[in-house]
């Protein structure tokens, strides 16, 4: 079961963090692989580790708040693998701040690259997927249903990604195309490790216990418990399964009072 055998599989943010682990459950169901992410270094790094294990992966430099990068990258996909079965719209940007405190360069930035950016590859993408259908595969967010403090850009994005999951589910049924999304609470990725040492210097254990706290679970996701998720939706054991939103939140969203 979720074998993913041959399939092309193009995940964005694939070199770090959720989009990683995604990448790398993929490729050892049998995917083919391209990694799209603005990490060069990672990038390429992931994809030679994975070619080391005997899978089949290849590194795209994408930047998709760009709609020519987004152009380049699916020109320069293997031709080999025929366009893609399965896409994963994970990469995205975060922020923390209010309505006052959001400066009109941080909401631009937010949406050019998490909302415009998803756009972008969904115009660029789908004319190709409609060829033999597929699994599209939105990374949306608990944020998108819940009130979190300082997180207004943010949610704004992920309640549009939620919104846009629905349009595609819609509009491309006919074609054998399936979207959906996940909702997480905290993942503990490098991006967590980061904003902790930025914002709390000598304290980052403290904090990370507290942040993992405020989920009734008792803690962060790992991205790999993300990655399972993807991995059911994207596979064949999923084809009845459109238009729906899947919090993977540790409790966030329904046990919290």
């Amino acid at each position: 079961m979720f074998r993913l055998d041959q399939k092309h599989a193009l995940i964005t943010g694939g070199a770090k963090g959720i989009g990683r682990a995604i990448a790398t459950l993929f490729a050892r169901q049998g995917a083919r692989v391209s990694l799209l992410d603005i990490d060069t270094g990672q990038g390429n790094a992931l994809a030679a580790a994975l070619k080391k294990e005997g899978l089949q992966a290849v590194y795209i430099p994408c930047d998709q708040a760009s709609l020519e990068a987004v152009q380049a990258a699916a020109e320069a996909q293997p031709k080999a693998w025929g366009p893609p079965d399965i896409l994963v719209n994970n990469a995205a940007v975060s922020h923390i701040g209010t309505a006052e405190s959001t400066t009109p360069e941080d909401m631009e930035r937010l949406l050019k690259i998490n909302i415009q950016g998803v756009y972008h590859m969904l115009h660029v993408f789908l004319p190709l997927m409609k060829v033999r259908g597929g699994a599209i595969l939105n990374m949306a967010s608990v944020a998108a249903n819940v009130g979190l403090s300082e997180r207004f850009a943010y949610s704004a994005t992920k309640g549009a990604i939620a919104t846009m999951t629905l349009s595609v589910a819609k509009d491309y049924l006919p074609f054998g195309i399936r979207c959906n999304s996940i909702s997480p609470a905290r993942v503990h990725t490098p991006f967590v490790d980061d904003y902790l040492k930025q914002h709390y210097p000598g304290r980052e254990a403290e904090m990370f216990k507290a942040l993992s706290a405020t989920q009734p679970i008792g803690r962060m996701a790992r991205p790999e418990e993300i990655a399972a998720l993807a991995l059911y939706l994207c596979s064949d054991e999923a084809g009845f399964v459109t238009g729906t939103d899947f919090p993977i939140d540790g409790g966030f969203k329904t046990l919290n009072t």
